[in-house]
Protein backbone atom coordinates (compact mmCIF):
# COMPACT_ATOMS: atom_id res chain seq x y z
CA UNK A 1 0.00 0.00 0.00
CA UNK A 2 1.28 3.62 -0.73
CA UNK A 3 0.99 6.99 0.66
CA UNK A 4 1.14 10.24 -1.85
CA UNK A 5 4.20 12.49 -0.10
CA UNK A 6 5.55 15.45 -1.36
CA UNK A 7 8.77 14.23 -3.23
CA UNK A 8 9.78 17.75 -3.17
CA UNK A 9 12.23 19.26 0.04
CA UNK A 10 13.92 22.60 -0.28
CA UNK A 11 17.71 22.19 0.67
CA UNK A 12 18.91 23.41 3.71
CA UNK A 13 22.17 24.55 1.71
CA UNK A 14 19.40 26.71 -0.43
CA UNK A 15 20.05 30.26 0.73
CA UNK A 16 17.27 33.10 0.45
CA UNK A 17 17.62 36.85 0.92
CA UNK A 18 16.10 38.04 4.29
CA UNK A 19 12.62 38.98 3.54
CA UNK A 20 12.34 42.68 5.00
CA UNK A 21 8.91 42.43 5.84
CA UNK A 22 5.63 39.64 6.47
CA UNK A 23 4.38 41.05 3.08
CA UNK A 24 7.53 39.90 1.15
CA UNK A 25 7.23 36.49 3.35
CA UNK A 26 3.51 36.49 2.21
CA UNK A 27 4.11 37.18 -1.27
CA UNK A 28 7.29 34.69 -1.25
CA UNK A 29 5.55 31.85 0.21
CA UNK A 30 2.38 32.48 -2.50
CA UNK A 31 4.87 32.25 -5.45
CA UNK A 32 6.49 28.75 -3.93
CA UNK A 33 2.98 27.25 -4.02
CA UNK A 34 1.76 28.48 -7.47
CA UNK A 35 5.05 27.17 -8.61
CA UNK A 36 5.24 23.71 -7.40
CA UNK A 37 1.30 23.80 -8.40
CA UNK A 38 1.69 25.01 -12.17
CA UNK A 39 4.20 22.05 -12.46
CA UNK A 40 1.97 19.80 -11.08
CA UNK A 41 3.17 19.40 -7.66
CA UNK A 42 4.68 15.54 -6.78
CA UNK A 43 2.94 13.64 -3.65
CA UNK A 44 4.28 10.79 -2.11
CA UNK A 45 1.42 8.74 -1.05
CA UNK A 46 1.54 5.60 0.99
CA UNK A 47 -1.20 2.94 -0.01
CA UNK A 48 -2.38 -0.27 2.29
CA UNK A 49 -4.28 -2.19 0.25
CA UNK A 50 -1.96 -1.70 -2.84
CA UNK A 51 -2.45 -4.82 -3.96
CA UNK A 52 -6.46 -5.55 -3.96
CA UNK A 53 -9.00 -3.94 -6.72
CA UNK A 54 -8.76 -0.46 -6.27
CA UNK A 55 -5.95 0.05 -4.89
CA UNK A 56 -3.33 -1.65 -7.82
CA UNK A 57 -5.42 1.02 -10.20
CA UNK A 58 -5.25 3.82 -7.72
CA UNK A 59 -1.12 3.05 -8.26
CA UNK A 60 -1.15 2.83 -11.50
CA UNK A 61 -2.84 5.98 -11.93
CA UNK A 62 -0.45 8.03 -9.58
CA UNK A 63 3.00 5.98 -11.04
CA UNK A 64 1.32 7.61 -14.20
CA UNK A 65 0.86 10.90 -13.06
CA UNK A 66 4.72 10.85 -11.63
CA UNK A 67 3.48 10.61 -8.07
CA UNK A 68 5.85 9.22 -5.64
CA UNK A 69 3.79 5.93 -4.56
CA UNK A 70 5.33 3.75 -1.06
CA UNK A 71 3.38 0.77 -1.18
CA UNK A 72 2.36 -0.93 2.38
CA UNK A 73 2.41 -4.82 2.12
CA UNK A 74 2.41 -7.51 4.47
CA UNK A 75 4.13 -9.66 1.00
CA UNK A 76 6.66 -8.16 -0.74
CA UNK A 77 6.77 -10.75 -3.15
CA UNK A 78 2.80 -10.59 -3.79
CA UNK A 79 3.66 -6.97 -4.41
CA UNK A 80 6.81 -7.15 -6.53
CA UNK A 81 4.56 -9.71 -8.78
CA UNK A 82 1.69 -6.82 -9.30
CA UNK A 83 4.18 -3.76 -9.62
CA UNK A 84 7.54 -5.10 -11.38
CA UNK A 85 9.95 -2.63 -11.33
CA UNK A 86 10.26 -2.73 -14.85
CA UNK A 87 6.69 -1.45 -15.24
CA UNK A 88 6.61 0.88 -12.04
CA UNK A 89 10.43 2.15 -11.65
CA UNK A 90 10.78 4.09 -8.67
CA UNK A 91 8.05 2.71 -6.43
CA UNK A 92 8.86 2.02 -2.77
CA UNK A 93 7.61 -1.71 -1.18
CA UNK A 94 7.44 -1.79 2.33
CA UNK A 95 6.64 -4.40 4.28
CA UNK A 96 5.16 -3.87 8.07
CA UNK A 97 8.40 -3.21 10.04
CA UNK A 98 9.45 -0.55 6.92
CA UNK A 99 6.07 1.15 7.26
CA UNK A 100 7.31 3.71 9.73
CA UNK A 101 9.88 5.35 7.69
CA UNK A 102 7.86 5.32 4.48
CA UNK A 103 4.69 7.15 6.34
CA UNK A 104 6.81 9.80 7.82
CA UNK A 105 7.53 12.12 4.86
CA UNK A 106 4.70 10.82 2.72
CA UNK A 107 2.21 13.52 1.76
CA UNK A 108 -0.68 11.47 2.45
CA UNK A 109 -1.87 8.16 2.94
CA UNK A 110 -4.59 6.07 1.24
CA UNK A 111 -5.77 2.96 3.59
CA UNK A 112 -7.56 0.63 1.28
CA UNK A 113 -6.74 -2.77 3.32
CA UNK A 114 -9.39 -5.65 4.75
CA UNK A 115 -10.01 -9.04 3.74
CA UNK A 116 -12.51 -9.09 1.00
CA UNK A 117 -16.01 -9.45 1.94
CA UNK A 118 -17.31 -11.27 -1.48
CA UNK A 119 -15.88 -14.72 0.13
CA UNK A 120 -17.73 -17.26 1.89
CA UNK A 121 -18.32 -16.65 5.65
CA UNK A 122 -17.71 -18.56 8.82
CA UNK A 123 -17.15 -17.14 12.16
CA UNK A 124 -13.28 -17.50 12.19
CA UNK A 125 -13.66 -15.50 8.29
CA UNK A 126 -16.07 -13.13 9.74
CA UNK A 127 -13.87 -12.23 12.59
CA UNK A 128 -10.68 -11.79 10.15
CA UNK A 129 -13.19 -9.42 7.83
CA UNK A 130 -13.41 -6.96 10.98
CA UNK A 131 -9.77 -7.79 12.49
CA UNK A 132 -8.13 -7.13 9.22
CA UNK A 133 -9.69 -3.78 8.78
CA UNK A 134 -9.23 -2.81 12.35
CA UNK A 135 -5.76 -3.58 12.67
CA UNK A 136 -4.35 -2.06 9.60
CA UNK A 137 -6.20 1.08 9.98
CA UNK A 138 -5.14 0.99 13.80
CA UNK A 139 -1.24 0.60 13.18
CA UNK A 140 -1.57 3.02 10.31
CA UNK A 141 -2.99 5.84 12.25
CA UNK A 142 -0.11 5.20 15.44
CA UNK A 143 2.29 5.73 12.90
CA UNK A 144 0.97 9.12 11.49
CA UNK A 145 0.66 10.38 15.10
CA UNK A 146 3.27 9.47 16.43
CA UNK A 147 5.64 11.14 13.22
CA UNK A 148 7.57 14.53 13.85
CA UNK A 149 4.84 17.46 12.95
CA UNK A 150 7.32 18.33 9.75
CA UNK A 151 7.08 14.87 8.33
CA UNK A 152 3.47 14.08 9.07
CA UNK A 153 1.56 13.24 6.64
CA UNK A 154 -1.28 16.01 6.05
CA UNK A 155 -4.17 14.17 4.38
CA UNK A 156 -5.36 10.46 5.30
CA UNK A 157 -8.33 9.05 2.86
CA UNK A 158 -9.72 6.04 4.69
CA UNK A 159 -11.86 3.46 2.96
CA UNK A 160 -14.87 2.09 4.84
CA UNK A 161 -18.19 0.80 2.78
CA UNK A 162 -22.03 1.52 2.19
CA UNK A 163 -22.49 -1.68 4.51
CA UNK A 164 -22.50 0.94 7.28
CA UNK A 165 -26.05 1.41 6.48
CA UNK A 166 -27.41 -1.52 7.08
CA UNK A 167 -29.75 -2.70 4.32
CA UNK A 168 -33.07 -1.71 3.12
CA UNK A 169 -35.79 -2.22 0.19
CA UNK A 170 -37.12 1.22 0.58
CA UNK A 171 -35.04 3.58 2.69
CA UNK A 172 -32.89 5.85 0.74
CA UNK A 173 -29.53 6.45 2.57
CA UNK A 174 -27.10 9.54 2.69
CA UNK A 175 -23.72 10.31 4.47
CA UNK A 176 -25.86 11.87 7.34
CA UNK A 177 -27.93 8.97 7.51
CA UNK A 178 -27.58 6.76 10.81
CA UNK A 179 -25.77 3.38 10.77
CA UNK A 180 -27.60 -0.22 10.54
CA UNK A 181 -27.49 -2.99 13.00
CA UNK A 182 -26.32 -5.62 11.12
CA UNK A 183 -22.89 -7.17 11.03
CA UNK A 184 -21.30 -5.27 8.02
CA UNK A 185 -22.85 -2.04 9.74
CA UNK A 186 -20.77 -3.33 12.95
CA UNK A 187 -17.44 -3.63 10.96
CA UNK A 188 -17.66 -0.31 9.23
CA UNK A 189 -18.64 1.82 12.68
CA UNK A 190 -15.63 0.53 14.10
CA UNK A 191 -13.57 0.59 11.03
CA UNK A 192 -14.70 4.66 10.63
CA UNK A 193 -13.87 5.15 14.67
CA UNK A 194 -10.52 3.84 14.39
CA UNK A 195 -9.53 6.02 11.23
CA UNK A 196 -11.01 8.89 13.01
CA UNK A 197 -8.19 8.82 16.06
CA UNK A 198 -5.91 10.23 13.55
CA UNK A 199 -4.38 13.87 14.42
CA UNK A 200 -6.20 16.47 14.78
CA UNK A 201 -4.07 18.31 12.05
CA UNK A 202 -4.68 15.68 9.37
CA UNK A 203 -7.66 16.11 7.12
CA UNK A 204 -9.26 12.74 7.06
CA UNK A 205 -12.06 11.62 3.96
CA UNK A 206 -13.89 8.33 4.86
CA UNK A 207 -14.96 6.96 1.91
CA UNK A 208 -18.16 5.13 1.76
CA UNK A 209 -17.48 2.92 -0.87
CA UNK A 210 -20.43 1.02 -2.42
CA UNK A 211 -19.89 -2.62 -5.04
CA UNK A 212 -17.08 -1.32 -7.48
CA UNK A 213 -17.57 -2.60 -10.94
CA UNK A 214 -14.40 -3.20 -12.82
CA UNK A 215 -12.79 -5.80 -15.21
CA UNK A 216 -10.69 -8.28 -13.89
CA UNK A 217 -12.45 -8.58 -10.48
CA UNK A 218 -14.65 -7.66 -7.99
CA UNK A 219 -18.26 -8.52 -7.68
CA UNK A 220 -18.73 -8.65 -11.11
CA UNK A 221 -16.26 -10.86 -11.88
CA UNK A 222 -18.06 -13.59 -8.95
CA UNK A 223 -21.35 -12.84 -10.78
CA UNK A 224 -20.36 -13.06 -14.35
CA UNK A 225 -19.86 -17.11 -14.04
CA UNK A 226 -23.21 -17.52 -12.07
CA UNK A 227 -25.05 -15.25 -14.96
CA UNK A 228 -24.05 -17.09 -17.82
CA UNK A 229 -24.61 -20.46 -16.15
CA UNK A 230 -28.32 -19.59 -15.36
CA UNK A 231 -28.67 -17.64 -18.73
CA UNK A 232 -28.87 -14.45 -16.70
CA UNK A 233 -31.23 -12.94 -14.43
CA UNK A 234 -31.54 -10.98 -11.26
CA UNK A 235 -30.19 -12.72 -7.89
CA UNK A 236 -32.66 -13.27 -5.08
CA UNK A 237 -35.98 -11.34 -5.41
CA UNK A 238 -34.51 -8.93 -7.78
CA UNK A 239 -36.09 -6.07 -5.69
CA UNK A 240 -32.74 -5.23 -3.24
CA UNK A 241 -30.71 -2.58 -4.21
CA UNK A 242 -27.42 -2.34 -5.70
CA UNK A 243 -25.39 1.09 -5.01
CA UNK A 244 -22.39 0.35 -7.03
CA UNK A 245 -19.50 2.89 -8.77
CA UNK A 246 -17.16 2.28 -11.48
CA UNK A 247 -13.33 1.72 -10.85
CA UNK A 248 -12.24 4.76 -12.62
CA UNK A 249 -14.82 6.99 -10.70
CA UNK A 250 -13.73 5.32 -6.88
CA UNK A 251 -10.18 5.65 -7.97
CA UNK A 252 -10.88 9.57 -9.04
CA UNK A 253 -12.20 9.95 -6.19
CA UNK A 254 -9.67 8.68 -3.80
CA UNK A 255 -7.43 10.70 -6.00
CA UNK A 256 -9.08 14.27 -5.75
CA UNK A 257 -9.41 13.41 -2.10
CA UNK A 258 -5.71 13.45 -1.84
CA UNK A 259 -5.39 16.77 -3.79
CA UNK A 260 -8.62 18.65 -2.74
CA UNK A 261 -8.72 19.87 1.06
CA UNK A 262 -12.31 20.27 0.35
CA UNK A 263 -12.55 16.71 0.80
CA UNK A 264 -13.09 15.80 4.44
CA UNK A 265 -15.46 13.98 6.65
CA UNK A 266 -18.14 11.24 4.86
CA UNK A 267 -18.06 10.76 1.20
CA UNK A 268 -19.98 7.89 -0.47
CA UNK A 269 -18.28 6.16 -3.18
CA UNK A 270 -21.03 5.52 -5.10
CA UNK A 271 -22.52 6.69 -8.69
CA UNK A 272 -25.46 9.02 -8.60
CA UNK A 273 -27.96 6.36 -10.00
CA UNK A 274 -28.28 3.30 -7.71
CA UNK A 275 -30.20 0.52 -9.22
CA UNK A 276 -32.39 -2.31 -8.35
CA UNK A 277 -31.11 -5.68 -9.02
CA UNK A 278 -33.26 -7.08 -11.60
CA UNK A 279 -31.99 -3.55 -13.58
CA UNK A 280 -28.74 -4.65 -13.36
CA UNK A 281 -28.74 -7.85 -14.62
CA UNK A 282 -31.35 -6.64 -17.82
CA UNK A 283 -27.99 -4.45 -18.42
CA UNK A 284 -25.86 -7.09 -17.63
CA UNK A 285 -27.72 -9.73 -19.94
CA UNK A 286 -28.23 -6.51 -22.48
CA UNK A 287 -24.40 -6.22 -22.26
CA UNK A 288 -23.55 -10.14 -22.45
CA UNK A 289 -25.90 -10.43 -25.77
CA UNK A 290 -27.78 -12.91 -23.66
CA UNK A 291 -31.49 -12.98 -22.44
CA UNK A 292 -31.79 -12.30 -18.32
CA UNK A 293 -34.71 -14.23 -17.85
CA UNK A 294 -34.38 -16.92 -15.41
CA UNK A 295 -33.43 -16.37 -11.94
CA UNK A 296 -30.18 -17.09 -9.98
CA UNK A 297 -31.78 -18.70 -7.43
CA UNK A 298 -30.60 -17.82 -4.17
CA UNK A 299 -28.82 -20.90 -2.89
CA UNK A 300 -26.55 -20.71 -5.98
CA UNK A 301 -25.15 -17.60 -4.55
CA UNK A 302 -24.82 -18.86 -1.22
CA UNK A 303 -23.22 -21.83 -1.99
CA UNK A 304 -20.73 -19.32 -3.81
CA UNK A 305 -20.70 -17.20 -0.67
CA UNK A 306 -22.42 -18.59 2.27
CA UNK A 307 -23.39 -16.19 4.74
CA UNK A 308 -21.08 -13.30 2.41
CA UNK A 309 -24.18 -13.89 -0.01
CA UNK A 310 -26.00 -11.60 2.63
CA UNK A 311 -23.88 -8.86 0.46
CA UNK A 312 -25.65 -9.21 -2.65
CA UNK A 313 -28.73 -10.64 -1.95
CA UNK A 314 -29.58 -7.70 0.49
CA UNK A 315 -28.53 -4.01 -0.70
CA UNK A 316 -29.10 -0.14 0.37
CA UNK A 317 -29.73 2.85 -1.92
CA UNK A 318 -27.28 5.11 -1.12
CA UNK A 319 -26.44 8.69 -2.82
CA UNK A 320 -23.30 10.30 -2.68
CA UNK A 321 -24.75 13.49 -2.13
CA UNK A 322 -21.12 14.55 -0.59
CA UNK A 323 -19.47 13.95 -3.99
CA UNK A 324 -22.31 15.75 -6.04
CA UNK A 325 -21.89 18.92 -3.45
CA UNK A 326 -18.32 18.70 -3.77
CA UNK A 327 -18.76 18.89 -7.75
CA UNK A 328 -17.01 15.55 -8.04
CA UNK A 329 -17.28 14.55 -12.06
CA UNK A 330 -18.58 11.59 -12.60
CA UNK A 331 -17.11 10.00 -15.36
CA UNK A 332 -20.39 6.82 -15.77
CA UNK A 333 -23.45 7.64 -13.92
CA UNK A 334 -25.37 5.25 -15.05
CA UNK A 335 -25.39 1.59 -14.56
CA UNK A 336 -25.76 0.88 -18.47
CA UNK A 337 -22.87 2.50 -19.40
CA UNK A 338 -20.45 1.59 -16.94
CA UNK A 339 -21.22 -2.10 -17.81
CA UNK A 340 -20.90 -1.15 -21.43
CA UNK A 341 -17.12 0.11 -21.01
CA UNK A 342 -16.45 -2.96 -19.03
CA UNK A 343 -17.53 -5.42 -21.62
CA UNK A 344 -16.80 -4.13 -24.87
Amino acid sequence: METLTWSHNVSSSLHLPRPHSSSHIRRFRISCISDQTSKGNQMIISVTGATGFIGRRLVQRLHQDKHSVHVLTRSRSKAEAIFPVKDFPGIKISEEPEWKNSIQGSTGVVNLAGMPISTRWSSEIKTEIKQSRIRVTSKVVELINSAPEDIRPKVFISATAVGYYGTSETQVFDEQSPSGNDYLAEVCREWESTALKVNGDVRVALIRIGVVLGKDGGALAKMIPLFKMFAGGPIGSGKQWFSWIHLDDIVNLIYEALINPSYKGVINGTAPNPVRFVELCDQLGYALGRPSWLPVPDFALKAVLGEGASVVLEGQRVLPNQAKKLGFPFKYSYVKDALKSILS
